[in-house]
């Protein structure tokens, strides 16, 4: 029996002798079946030819795949003054674990939509059983139940530290971002809920990134509706170096504005 990991999204699903015929959320048209059929693999054949990136992204400490081309690219990041891991990856090790212990620990962990669930139960049983939060709308996606995966509800989560979970639909029915309030800087970690350009002045807002299909207008009102008020420096995209350092807050703004101005066009 084993825990079958797609390697095109790198979701890993429940214990089995045999893989899926498909992996949901590759079949998906906001994601993608790979070029050469549906693939799999374990985490132990994973771990046999990679290694976590452990390295700071800006002023986060960053852990990711390496080498890369494995699945989606995503990194998590690790925000120790609220004990939390924002998003995870395919791959866990002992040297990510000795290192995120090193740097303050992980009481937590939340995840931005389906397509950054990876190996997220795997990760919560390696920190000792954390809780994973992830939104109630998204529930139909998980491949692999356990008991540390909390559903919430609702458009925000205020989560204590300093860190809040705000809904912004549009990607996911509950697609999220995090919102941390620090000393003397905030930041919005956004995954690609709101989705880093690579000018990293502007964010834009997709219904499926691969497949460049833009989100509904409406979603894209509901999380402008959801931001407002809500301040902050910088912006976190999904993957390394991904990102908007300063004037997180006016780009956000500039880029709602020109969506608009383009889906009226």
């Amino acid at each position: 029996m084993a825990h079958f990991m797609c390697r095109t999204c790198g979701t890993e699903h429940e214990d089995a002798a045999l893989p899926p015929a498909l992996c949901r959320i590759c079949s998906d048209e906001r994601q993608y079946v790979g070029w050469k059929g549906q693939a799999w693999t374990t985490h132990d054949e994973l771990a046999a030819t990679h290694r976590n990136r452990l390295e700071m992204d800006h002023k986060l400490f960053g852990v990711g795949i390496a080498p890369p081309g494995f699945a989606i690219p995503q990194r998590a990041l690790h925000l120790p003054e609220a004990g939390l891991l924002w998003e995870t990856t395919a791959l866990v090790t002992d040297a990510a674990m000795a290192e995120l212990r090193r740097r303050g620990g992980v009481q937590r962990i939340a995840i931005s939509h389906p397509h950054f669930y990876s190996a997220m139960v795997r990760w919560s049983e390696a920190l000792g059983g954390v809780p994973v939060f992830v939104h109630e709308n998204d529930r139909l996606w998980v491949s692999r139940a356990s008991r540390w995966v909390e559903f919430w509800r609702g458009d925000t989560l205020d989560l204590g530290r300093g860190a809040t979970l705000l809904r912004c639909p549009g990607h996911f029915p509950g697609s999220s971002v995090l919102h941390w309030a620090g000393e003397g800087r905030s930041l919005l970690l956004a995954g690609d809920s709101l989705h880093v350009a690579q000018d990293r002045r502007h964010v834009s807002f997709m219904y499926s990134v691969p497949n460049h299909l833009p989100a509904r207008p409406a979603s894209v009102r509901e999380t402008q509706a959801r931001l407002r008020g809500v301040q902050f420096d910088d912006v976190y995209g999904f993957t390394w170096g991904l990102n908007i350092i300063g004037g997180g807050r006016e780009a956000v703004d500039a880029s709602f504005e020109r969506y608009f101005d383009l889906m009226a066009a």
